[in-house]
């Protein structure tokens, strides 16, 4: 039996080397039975073990962003691969890989899980899905990577279904046995296998001859995930503005309703730097023209300036399906799958001229007339649980040569970089919204939503996102009570992107809680107080984003995702393997939403010292408590010893006024606090008990210190 220090006796990963990441793998003309189960180097802390004759095209031969070398390099990593693969074979079928599980081992990932969390004892398969409503490991953005408690990743590079049986996939007993029991067995009873015993996880690779296999090294789980989101390219770093609040606009709204709808939201003082345009703005959107709509939209040039000139950044919805009516579609045509959806082109977006068609039409048309992002919708898929199976089917031929089980795979990444690749030859930052990611996605300016709409789903999303670099908003739209309205909101400012989308709300939220109880003509009654509620939270996501800005600034440097479980910082803690609704938040920030209709939630705290962040209030770690449902804030805890920035409240994140910090200090501000990069500052305790500024960047930072509270309880 394989004991916990042979499973760890390095505790490494390491990724594909920067030309593999760049060129495909080359195809021998007739694929052998071989299999290597030696792991070689490519990365200080990553191996790889080829595994028969991979297929051409997978998600790191494909990649458009190579690793970042120069980050991988400064981690610390040992200098042997820390598991050893126990089986692989390649037959009719497929691949077959065996790797171990120690006894007490659990593993997390799999991408952007929605419905379960530690995933020892189930089977997860990689399948691109909108509809994920049971737990198989559909998902918007499925990743074949997962990470363990002891410090190792796996990472499977194949754009195929790839299934991972994780410790449920046993061999036939050899010998009989006689039993006495006289209980009755249901499945319940012998479907979950004992943690405490070793397994295996079994991983099928389904119509591939081979297929390469990445170990990532630890020591810890923070450092594996490190390492796979720096072997992915780096963490992405947003613009300030993307920080901020958002709103997205009612869909049949024409220009001058959407003017009045912005003027309106700076007139009540609700802090907003995004408006989004729904499918409205197109001459046609299922499928798309990327056109404007003559008459709801009759002055595009006139309407993007007044929106500029209120402070507005404009977003704009679409997908990729482009219909026969749209500029782009001749252009396209040879550069699109042989099958349609609603209508339209499916554009190769893994064929370099297909994506440069499409992505050089929104250059020249969108990005230089002032729209700074979009939202990438409907490129994912929907096969078996709902939505009719709108999406290309897996039998698509594209003239990249990849066939639509592949491209689903990668069809959201390569979206994103036809999108990407115009901001960067602008020279321009931008922030978006994708429904479709994968592997390696860390670097790409986009952040997952759903059209699912289930608040804990949402939670347990956001908590899984951080294994996989991945980035999710658990976005508000409407509300079946004015408590969930609020609760969904909370949630939502302390988040990656924080948005409300009333595409389908005439009026925002707090005016109208849903479409049922409420319409244009009959307004919630309260709505003026809940509006007052509704901006307060609001003003609490402009006053952290210094502290967000500091958060991914170290995404980008080392890999740190600004969103975790709990279990990434505190793997040696087993109460923290079951927790899907708390997570940190930077380094120094827990949050543990709250849930319309329940009394009460049990928020675990780790060992240490933690503060409340709204008064400070001392709490023991190593423990749990009970937060009361009625609780006014968002329960949120900060470490003991930490310092905190919180920005001035301002309409838009342009404004001076967010560059007046309030300094908080939990205990005795022995946490220093710092924003890397070149316009970079660092908070420390003074000897005269207050806090000092020191500039870290080549830049002026613009900050300053307006006051000084301590935080004692």
């Amino acid at each position: 039996m394989m004991n916990r220090r042979d499973l760890l006796k390095g505790s490494a990963l390491a990724l594909a080397a920067t030309a593999a990441a760049a060129s495909p793998v080359k195809e021998p003309a007739s694929p052998k039975r071989q299999t290597s189960l030696t792991w070689a180097p490519v990365f200080p802390g990553i191996w790889k073990a080829t595994i028969g004759v991979p297929e051409k095209y997978t998600p790191i031969s494909g990649r458009t962003i190579p690793p970042a070398e120069g980050a991988l390099r400064r981690l610390p990593a040992p200098q042997e691969a820390s598991i050893k693969l126990l089986g692989a074979k390649v037959g009719p079928l497929g691949c077959l890989i065996t790797l171990p599980l120690a006894p007490n081992e659990n593993i997390f990932g799999f991408g952007l899980q929605l419905l379960s969390f530690a995933q020892r004892g189930k089977k997860k398969t990689i399948r691109v899905n909108a509809d994920p409503k049971v737990d198989t490991g559909d998902s918007h953005a499925p990743v074949p990577f997962y990470v363990s408690t002891i410090g190792y990743g796996i990472f499977v590079d194949s754009c195929r279904r790839v299934s991972f049986n994780c410790d449920n996939a046993r061999l036939r007993p050899t010998k009989p046995i006689s039993t006495t029991s006289n209980e009755v067995a249901t499945p319940d009873s012998v479907r979950t296998l004992p943690l405490e015993a070793s397994g295996v996880v079994t991983v099928d690779v389904p119509r591939a001859m081979g297929v390469d296999v990445y170990l990532f090294a630890g020591p810890t789980m923070m450092d594996v995930v490190r390492r796979y989101n720096l072997f992915s390219g780096g963490g992405v770093e947003p613009p300030e503005w993307g920080l901020g609040f958002w709103y997205r606009a009612y869909t049949r709204d024409n220009a001058s309703e959407i003017v009045e709808l912005a003027r309106e939201l700076r007139e009540r003082k609700i802090p907003c730097d995004v408006l989004g345009l729904e499918p409205g703005w197109q001459s046609h959107a299922y499928s798309c023209s990327f056109a404007w709509h003559a008459s709801r939209f009759s002055d595009p040039k006139g309407f993007l300036a007044e929106l500029q000139s209120l402070g507005y950044q404009v977003n704009l919805w679409e997908h990729a399906f482009t219909h026969p009516s749209s500029p782009l579609f001749e252009d396209l045509l040879p550069h699109s799958a042989d099958y349609g959806v609603w209508g339209g082109l499916v554009p190769d977006f893994v064929d370099d001229a297909g994506r440069k068609v499409f992505g050089d039409y929104h250059g020249k048309n969108l990005i230089d007339a002032g729209i700074s992002g979009f939202k990438l919708d409907e490129c994912d898929n929907s096969d078996f649980t709902g939505g009719g199976g709108w999406s290309f089917q897996d039998f698509t031929q594209f003239p990249s040569g990849l066939d639509g089980e592949q491209m689903h795979h990668v069809f959201g990444l390569r979206y994103q970089d036809a999108i990407l690749d115009q901001f960067k030859k602008r020279n321009k930052s931008t922030f978006g919204l994708v429904r479709s990611s994968g592997a390696l996605a860390s670097p790409y300016p986009f952040v997952l939503y759903s059209d699912l709409y289930d608040h804990r789903d949402f939670v347990r999303a956001l908590v899984n996102s951080g294994f996989s670099g991945l980035l999710w908003c658990p976005e508000v739209r409407d509300a079946n009570s004015e408590l969930d309205l609020v609760r969904r909101l909370q949630t939502v400012v302390f988040s990656p992107l924080a948005m409300v989308n009333a595409w389908y709300i005439k009026n925002p939220p707090w005016k109208q809680i849903d479409q049922e109880r409420n319409n244009e003509d009959q307004l919630s009654e309260n709505w003026q107080a809940l509006e007052a509620r509704c901006r307060n939270i609001i003003e609490w996501r402009m006053r952290l984003v210094p502290y967000l800005r500091s958060a991914f600034a170290r995404y980008a440097l080392d890999g740190t995702p600004p969103f975790r479980a709990l279990v990434l910082d505190y793997p040696n803690d087993l109460r923290l393997h079951g927790i899907d609704s708390e997570y940190m938040m930077g380094d120094r920030m827990l949050v543990a939403p709250l849930f319309a209709g329940e009394d009460a939630r049990e928020v675990v705290l780790p060992e240490g010292v933690w503060h409340d962040f709204w008064t400070g209030q001392v709490f023991n770690g190593g423990r749990s408590y009970q937060i009361p449902g009625f609780q006014e804030d968002i329960p949120v805890f900060v470490k003991a010893g930490s310092i905190l920035p919180f920005g001035g409240v301002a309409l838009t994140t342009t404004s001076n006024a967010t560059r007046d910090l309030t300094v908080a200090v939990y205990g005795d501000g022995s946490l220093t606090w710092k924003l890397d990069g070149d316009a970079g500052l660092e908070l420390r305790r003074s000897s005269s008990n207050g806090v000092d500024v020191r500039a870290v960047g080549s830049k002026p930072h613009g900050y300053r210190i307006v006051a000084v509270q301590h935080m004692e309880g």
